[in-house]
């Protein structure tokens, strides 16, 4: 191990802190250091949070919440309590996991409505399922926006933060915290924010990277210990997942067929994703460099497929701006300094995706056009999720010397539906463009995009899409091109 961490690059190094003095063995065990006196005076316990945060949150203040795996649900529902006593409260926040007590049900009263919102409006810029109900009923709203460009936000005054509401790691013998499972736009909250109050959960992991944080910058530091936020059965990955195991399976042998040895990989969670991953065990020198990875690379890390020797930025490291999954993974995540959790405007910046060769991104979609434009984030004019990093690792593959953009999707829904369609569905927002998009993958095959006219195109994609779908799709082909 320590060899390999000889191999990673400098700025990886640079960036990380001083390993620290005390060492969290477990998750399920409480890390003990001796407090100073300004880490005392911070320091209150879980019933205290409603107290606290009353004090520190005020009105038209714009709060930031800790995202997915991270998210700090004990000062989620402390916020929620605040619905009366403050007003014009700006929540923003990446995608969220738990119960989101200041964002109106829908089961909420008009009057219970009109409360609340009197009081806070949510403001999502990549939508969970706590939240899409509230977005298209018009009681939260949404922001699209690359992930990349989140950190921009809070740090040139775009969006500045008021209030950051987090969750670390417990502090060490030298008062460092980790922001563990989630760095992304989060390290930029907590660096510009004027109060940061952060939920102290023993069973966060201690990640290397970007994501450590000093006592000193808290403003209050709640400890509340509860197991993180696991992803459920449908994840998502940049778009809905349907289609049965034998599909998903097909799509995983389609793609991991594109991948040769030596690629560095991107990709999200769900059942293609792992189906993909499950696909590449005979593979060799694999590398990660992922807006987030998942429980699917840890068989890989394992048999020592996945390795990073190819990679020239991060060399053996799985770099990664956020993580989440299983207990298992944030155990393997803990105090591994092969994961490398780094700022999320470094990790999806295009021109850092590209300086690795053989850049495998794998992303998802709703729906991709017959002249290749996809749609990942709206099912017509209903919003489902966001923007995320799907383009900037779309572009990042491209340039990458030998990588592939690659989308891939079942051919179509649960109900029936084509998921290859003669146009978009009217009010879809396109998520990547058709010149961002090289190869689209279905269970029945890969048609490659790239240099293409629009007629080669939409005849490629008509062959993958399904066979209860293709007269009409070739119908369509001969009236329109």
């Amino acid at each position: 191990m320590f060899r390999g961490l000889q191999r990673l690059s400098n700025r990886a190094l640079s960036r990380a802190r001083p390993a620290p003095t005390l060492r969290i063995r477990s998750l399920s065990t409480t890390a003990t250091a001796t407090a100073t006196p300004t880490e005392s005076s911070k320091t209150f316990t879980s019933a205290d949070a409603e107290r606290v945060l009353a004090q520190h949150v005020r009105s038209g203040d714009r709060v930031y919440l800790h995202m997915a795996a991270a998210t700090p649900q004990r000062l989620c529902d402390a916020l929620g309590t605040l619905t009366g006593s403050v007003t014009n409260v700006e929540v923003c926040h990446m995608h969220t996991e738990g119960r989101l007590s200041h964002v109106p049900s829908s089961t909420a009263t008009a009057a219970e409505v009109d409360r609340i919102r009197a009081s806070f409006r949510d403001n999502s810029m990549f939508i969970g399922r706590n939240v899409r109900e509230a977005i298209n009923l018009g009681r939260a709203d949404y922001t699209p926006v690359f992930f990349s460009d989140v950190p921009r936000l809070f740090r040139n005054g775009g969006m500045p933060v008021d209030v950051a509401l987090v969750t670390t790691s417990p502090p060490d013998s030298h008062g460092w915290m980790s922001l563990g499972t989630s760095v992304d736009c989060s390290l930029a909250a907590v660096q510009t924010a004027r109060n940061v109050i952060c939920q102290v959960n023993r069973f966060m992991p201690r990640t290397h990277g970007d994501g450590m944080i000093h006592v000193d910058q808290c403003t209050a530091m709640i400890h509340h210990n509860a197991p993180l936020h696991e992803p459920h059965t449908k994840a998502g990955g940049g778009g809905g997942e349907d289609g049965s195991a034998d599909q998903i399976d097909q799509i995983g042998a389609n793609v991991a067929g594109l991948i040769p040895d030596g690629a560095c990989l991107q990709m999200g969670i769900g059942a293609i994703p792992d189906s993909v991953l499950k696909r590449l065990t005979n593979h060799k020198n694999l590398g990660v460099h992922s807006e987030l990875f998942s429980d699917g690379v840890l068989p890989l890390v394992k048999s020592r497929v996945l390795n990073g020797y190819n990679k020239k930025i991060h060399p053996r490291a799985l770099v990664a701006t956020f993580l989440f999954g299983s207990r298992a993974l944030y155990d393997f995540a803990d105090d591994n300094p092969l994961v490398q959790m780094l700022d999320v405007a470094y990790v999806n910046d295009p021109n850092v995706i590209a300086r690795n060769p053989l850049v495998h991104a794998i992303n998802s979609a709703i729906e991709v056009d017959l002249t290749g434009q996809v749609c990942a984030d709206t099912i017509g004019t209903r919003f489902y999720s966001g923007v995320g990093g799907q383009m900037d690792f779309m572009r990042g593959a491209a340039l990458s010397a030998g990588g592939k953009p690659i989308i891939a999707l079942p051919s179509q829904t649960g109900r029936g539906q084509s998921k290859i369609v003669p146009t978009l569905k009217p009010g879809a927002g396109v998520t990547t463009t058709r010149a961002h998009v090289h190869y689209v993958v279905t269970e029945y095959g890969v048609a490659e995009l790239f240099g293409k006219t629009v007629r080669q195109r939409a005849l490629a994609l008509a062959k993958i899409a399904h066979p209860s779908h293709r007269d009409e799709l070739m119908q369509y082909i001969t009236k329109a091109f």
